[in-house]
């Protein structure tokens, strides 16, 4: 007899979503997925408004990746008013975006992912969380948070506000590097790399021993897929050029500007889900992943010492390309690895003290332009009229094309730790670490921390004969 297993909400994620997991008369599983619930709507509250609003107005869509919304609009602005950001100003973006980078990595891995980790996925709830962590290991906790903040700090200077950033604008930015600014941030980049010989191995440490105590976590939740990441003299590139799509095998299929982000990425309606899917479009239709781990597998190159060498050793536990679900933790440390690095690098690159601003002027037209947002590709597309005023626009966020990966690994999560078990707790967190592994941000909303709230309903003949509550 059929039955199906519900859990609704799931929240530490960006935004409001379920899960359903159906299973058929046999037991066997049927199918899976993750519903998103929620509608914000920004496409159509962008119209009307002024062009030279969108890094302002769309840094308000995410309180957790609002700084890739801010460039991503300014590069989008930059396309529209046929102008080239100054070499100073793009050094400064990607300043900005680093200490995002920073900060966001930090967050995903030791706030959100890191109490499953730490504490194990069986721990009591009463345990597994932040909390927990800092009673558990407080060496390993300071360290992360201060981190977190040394990103956060990065990105206040050089953006003008730490979690809604004002500096980047169409042409350019308006922060100005002094001597004095250098010096913080040069501090804060020291203080961070010199974490790093502890953070490294801690991290790596507790993923190894996950993978040991759930084997089927390296048997099971593989997800081979397309991947599409940005590249910039063949190196890892995160505020500008061009997409790259890979196969599964990692052969690259195909690259191409963001201004024809429409001719090979297809969006999709889903009559379950308020969330689109994204499909390459490309002698088919294929599904794909965005992210860390897909930048990792298209490029295979930060430039930078420790963290090519730090990836050297993600292809010798995870293979190149990687398609491990849970190695995704593993690519954003290497990311924030190189993150530091290249901070430390612009920071002291000479020309940053130049220009940094070009004048502007919108005749109307369209502007694109994209980031690779610390979750994947964050794409702005818009359509201004001659009196600058937005017509319409169009973003397709990361989440949107791992969705399918997403609903890939739910399944996958189920196989290996829901039908045919008896360990309710295992049953709730499993598949939430599952998707927490792709830290997604349905329609870019923000974290809610704490205690994940979780229902599960069993039915039979549609019947509801068990409800699991947390």
């Amino acid at each position: 007899m059929k039955r199906s297993i519900r859990i609704d909400p799931v929240t530490r994620i960006e935004g409001h979503a379920k899960v359903f997991i159906n299973l058929n008369d046999s037991g066997a599983l049927e199918n899976a997925g993750l519903v998103v619930n929620e509608l914000r709507g920004f496409e159509k509250i962008l119209i009307g408004m002024e062009a030279d609003r969108m890094p302002h107005i769309t840094a308000r869509i995410c309180g957790v990746c609002p700084t890739a919304h801010h460039i991503a609009a300014s590069n989008a602005l930059d396309y529209a008013a046929g102008v080239k950001a100054p070499p100073a100003a793009m050094l400064l973006r990607e300043l900005m975006y680093m200490g995002h980078i920073i900060h966001s990595h930090s967050l995903s891995i030791f706030v959100l992912q890191g109490p499953d980790l730490v504490m194990g996925l069986d721990a009591d709830p009463a345990v597994r969380n932040v909390v927990g962590i800092v009673q558990a290991n407080p060496e390993l906790a300071r360290i992360a948070l201060r981190l977190r903040s040394i990103g956060q700090k990065i990105n206040e200077m050089v953006g003008g506000r730490g979690t809604h950033p004002v500096t980047s604008v169409a042409g350019g930015i308006t922060f100005a590097l002094d001597q004095e600014k250098k010096k913080i941030v040069q501090e804060w980049i020291d203080e961070a790399r010199l974490m790093l010989p502890t953070v490294v191995p801690a991290v790596k440490g507790l993923l190894l021993k996950t993978l040991d105590l759930h084997p089927s976590m390296l048997n099971d939740w593989v997800a081979p897929s397309w991947g599409l990441g940005t590249v910039l003299n063949n190196r890892v590139s995160l505020i500008e050029g061009k997409l790259r799509a890979i196969d599964e095998t990692g052969a690259t299929r195909i690259e191409f500007g963001v201004e024809d982000y429409d001719k090979y990425l297809l969006e999709s309606v889903v009559e379950w889900s308020y969330m689109k899917k994204v499909h390459i479009n490309l002698d088919g239709l294929h599904e794909y992943r965005v992210g860390p781990m897909a930048r990792m597998n298209a490029m295979r190159s930060f430039g930078t010492e420790l963290a090519d060498a730090e990836y050297a050793e993600f292809a010798k536990l995870g293979g190149a390309p990687c398609h491990l679900t849970v190695f995704q933790t593993y690519a954003k440390l290497v990311e924030m690895i190189w993150a530091i690095e290249r901070a430390g690098e612009i920071i002291n690159d000479a020309a940053i003290w130049g220009e940094t601003r070009v004048p502007v002027k919108f005749k109307g037209g369209r502007g694109v332009g994209h980031v690779e947002a610390p979750r994947g590709t964050l794409i702005h597309d818009y359509e201004i009229d001659e009196n600058g005023i937005i017509r319409a626009a169009n973003l397709i966020v990361a989440t949107q094309q791992n969705y399918a990966i997403i609903n890939r690994s739910i399944e996958q999560a189920a196989q290996s730790h829901v039908i045919g078990k008896t360990d309710e707790d295992a049953l709730l967190n499993a598949v939430e670490f599952s998707i927490r592994c792709y830290d997604p941000c349905l329609s870019c909303a923000t974290h809610a921390v704490g205690r994940m709230p979780m229902e599960i309903a069993i039915t039979c003949g549609g019947e509801i004969v068990k409800n699991i509550r947390r």
